[in-house]
């Protein structure tokens, strides 16, 4: 297993943000998204319903636009607006996306309570695998 990389993002509707490391010693679901992808157009409203019923205090969702594959900067601000409660990060570009090494939108990476990568999904990942993973560490 390999160290989660750190890194420090912007919340796409403030500009506080965010430091990885903040939520280590909790399970960490990043979920890398734009707003054009029909895969993340199913994708994500299974992760809010998730969302909403995970135990905050041992569970930390994060969702990742990467801004750099939108369109337009401003419908990934329009889409996290429309469709998600969860917090929303906008990467710089592709920067955090890159240093994941995703492949493809959505990428889902579940980070351990040690801060290690347990396991990344693509977007051919069924939820029930991602939701079962997320399971095992807790």
């Amino acid at each position: 297993m390999k160290k989660a990389p750190l890194f420090e993002l912007p919340y796409i509707h403030n500009e506080e943000t965010y430091q990885l490391d903040e939520d280590i010693g909790k399970v960490i679901v990043l979920t890398f998204w734009v707003s054009w992808c029909p895969d993340c157009g199913s994708d994500l409203p299974k992760k809010e319903q998730l969302y909403k019923t995970m135990d905050h205090e041992k569970v930390k969702m994060l969702t990742i636009n990467v801004a750099g594959r939108e369109r337009a900067e401003e419908k990934g601000v329009q889409y996290a607006d429309e469709f998600l409660t969860q917090p929303t990060l906008k990467d710089r570009g592709r920067e955090i996306y890159d240093l994941y090494e995703c492949e493809g939108v959505p990428t889902t990476t579940i980070i351990d309570q040690h801060g290690n990568v347990y396991e990344q999904f693509g977007d051919k990942a069924s939820f029930l695998e991602i939701v079962e993973s997320i399971g095992k560490l807790i």
